[in-house]
């Protein structure tokens, strides 16, 4: 038998969990902290699941009807209407239309990893993407993998410590882009549900074409399931129904059958009046509470008399917001009080909680007063 190995040319992939998890699970400290998980947290420091996902799935598991069949290539029916009245309205003129539909789709990424293929195969003459955020996200990887040159701007404003809402309209009115947007939360960032995808109405009125993400995951704390799909909006029903064949035969060759629990348990709810109830009554828990938590963290730095102004952290939406410090603060916080938070300083607040506030507030204090003066330090408080 040969001893040589068909892979004996392919070298150790760099983990895509990053060098900062990685860093934080190899440090010994005690009192360590992270506070980039990508999930939301509870104030016990566990992952977020709405009480209402727990029951309907402990129902769903009790239902003798259930015969766990493989799932049509498209996925679930129901899930899919129930998930664009979510994202869009019921009474949304392009769902009356009819030139709305949508790809029930696996994982957080699935929905990229299809309407990227659709993209490479249906427009070959499109070479750049530009990806706007508010954070370094993994889906160049996606459109780079397929020849894409990807080009990427953060909506972050790191002097002013402010959003720069305007900077995608610029880029999408100065020039002829295709938009492929992402929700990966809707509700938890302003407990508005329609508030969070105004965005997308937006583009519905201005008579766009687009391709969307929709994960419903992290807003209902089914992190295990990846439970989404790709949202097709076309200029007509004739268009539509073109783009979904040709999506039906890449899911097919993607993945054959999407996963059914967690979008069985979506369904039922977004389709339960007063399950439906429970399930926002839950998002607005969950929001209030980190707000309350990005209000203590800005007056405990107040009162520690910390340097700069802190306004902008109250000013965010959602469970992520930046910090405001400069990459020689993060470091600082990262070595020596083993805090450990990305290069760019946004962190996931609902990891702050009443156990850990006071040393992470403090450790922020002692990082600016110990930094100050050095380059990109936060700016002075304006007197009155």
């Amino acid at each position: 038998m040969s001893t040589l190995s068909v892979f004996m040319d392919v070298p150790l992939a760099h983990k895509l969990e990053g060098s900062l998890l990685k860093t934080y699970k190899q440090d010994d400290y005690p009192n360590k902290m992270f506070l980039a998980y990508r999930v939301c947290m509870t104030n016990e420091g566990h992952p977020w699941v709405s009480l209402v996902v727990q029951k309907t799935r402990l129902q769903i598991s009790q239902d003798p009807s259930l015969n766990y069949e493989y799932l049509p290539t498209m996925g679930l029916k129901s899930f899919i209407q129930a998930s664009l009245a979510l994202l869009f309205g019921k009474h949304s003129q392009a769902i009356v239309e009819n030139r709305v539909g949508g790809v029930h789709t696996v994982g957080d990424s699935g929905a990229f990893q299809l309407g990227v293929q659709f993209l490479r195969t249906w427009h070959k003459d499109a070479r750049i993407v530009y990806i706007i955020s508010s954070q370094k996200e993994l889906h160049g990887l996606i459109f780079q993998d397929v020849g894409f040159t990807v080009y990427e701007y953060s909506v972050w404003d790191p002097k002013k410590l402010c959003m720069d809402p305007d900077i995608l309209l610029n880029v999408v009115e100065s020039k002829q882009i295709f938009p492929f947007f992402d929700i990966p939360c809707q509700g938890l960032y302003t407990t508005d549900l329609e508030e969070d995808t105004r965005i997308l109405q937006y583009f519905v009125c201005q008579g766009f074409e687009f391709f969307c993400s929709q994960s419903l995951s992290k807003n209902f704390g089914i992190y295990d399931e990846g439970v989404g799909i790709l949202v097709v909006v076309a200029v007509n029903n004739q268009q539509l129904l073109c783009v979904l064949s040709q999506l039906e035969g890449l899911a097919q060759a993607l993945w054959l059958n999407p996963p059914n629990t967690g979008a069985r348990i979506i369904t039922s709810i977004l389709c339960n009046p007063a399950l439906l109830g429970e399930w926002k009554q839950s998002l607005k828990e969950v929001v209030e509470n980190i707000m309350l938590t990005k209000e203590k963290v800005k007056e405990k730095l107040r009162l520690l008399g910390t340097p700069g102004s802190w306004g902008h952290i109250t000013e965010q939406s959602g469970t992520h917001g930046y910090l405001g410090l400069s990459s020689q603060q993060v470091e600082y916080l990262v070595r020596k009080k083993h805090i450990y938070i990305p290069k760019n300083g946004q962190i996931n607040f609902s990891c702050i909680n009443a156990n850990n506030i006071n040393y992470i507030t403090e450790g922020i204090n002692e990082a600016v007063l110990l930094t100050e003066g050095s380059e990109m330090c936060l700016p002075k408080e304006k007197k009155p």
